[in-house]
């Protein structure tokens, strides 16, 4: 990646790329869960406490994988390349 142009232009794709995956891996798992949240059997109250936070988990992964790591991994990109330019950063200043 030469320029910052052509890293937008790799996360912006790298994203679109996994967006489809990541997202069959949600809803997959999601619909698996979903029987155990409205279960009312014996025992229930016990695996809706294991569900809930792992639909949160899936949804929170799933905003992070797409959303947050590209724009982190820029945000590092270009720190790494102003400390080899020489450049102050913004708040070193």
């Amino acid at each position: 990646l030469g320029s910052l142009p052509e890293l937008d232009e790799a996360l912006v794709h790298g994203a679109v790329k996994r967006a489809r995956p990541k997202m069959m891996t949600v809803a997959a798992a999601f619909m698996g869960l979903l029987p155990i949240m409205w279960s009312t059997s014996a025992g229930a109250d016990v695996m809706k406490r294991i569900a809930a936070p792992m639909i949160g988990g899936l949804f929170t992964s799933f905003l992070l994988e797409l959303l947050v790591y590209p724009a982190v991994y820029k945000l590092w990109l270009q720190r790494q390349e102003a400390k080899r330019l020489g450049h102050a950063l913004p708040a070193e200043r």
